[in-house]
């Protein structure tokens, strides 16, 4: 079959092909068109954007539990523990991922390998979808305490509201990650 195959290679090789269309090693008459190779998109695992998005959903996630852990009673809000095992989760990683595209990005390695591709896609849709559950529930929380309650001269409301927003853009940055694998298994 001539399409391209799930392999790990470097990226300034491409696979070689028979020009001459008579027969040579690969069994058959007629020349074979030449193997195709999906191009590395911006955002994708192990490309420069790719570890752009990353270092941004750890620095974001970090953030968010660096601001929670801040306070002395985000223990006490279910919600708030919940944003801190998720923005933590996201954090490593994203971190993790990083780590990841940096190992490509150096030793000039393509990671459009299904079996890869497919466990950060897989990776980034639970991270993502823990991420904006806990913003979200941890959004609630402020808005009650902050509006509906109005004890927030007794709370923390400042640094419950950074660090929402810092795990609501976390979420906002894993999402392309996500979408890009995603795409990148669809066309496959």
């Amino acid at each position: 079959m001539n399409v391209s195959h799930a392999t790990v290679h470097p990226v300034e090789e491409f696979p070689i092909t028979d020009a001459g269309g008579g027969g040579g090693g690969d069994g058959g008459g007629g020349g074979n068109p030449p193997r195709l190779r999906m191009k590395d998109v911006q955002g994708m695992p192990g490309t420069p954007g790719g570890l752009a998005l990353r270092a941004c959903q750890f620095l974001f996630a970090a953030a968010a539990v660096c601001v929670m852990a801040t306070t002395s009673d985000f223990p006490s809000v279910t919600a708030f523990s919940y944003l801190v095992a998720a923005a933590g989760l996201q954090s490593f990683w994203s971190l993790s991922l990083a780590i990841i595209d940096i190992y490509a990005l150096l030793v000039r390695r393509s990671l459009q390998n299904y079996r890869i591709v497919s466990l950060f896609t897989i990776g980034d849709g639970i991270t993502s979808t823990l991420t904006f559950a806990a913003a979200c529930a941890s959004a609630g929380i402020t808005v009650l305490i902050d509006n509906d309650l109005g004890v927030c001269g007794q709370n923390h409301c400042i640094e419950f509201e950074t660090a929402t927003g810092m795990a609501f853009i976390s979420w906002f940055i894993a999402l392309p990650s996500f979408l890009l694998n995603f795409w990148s298994l669809a066309s496959r």
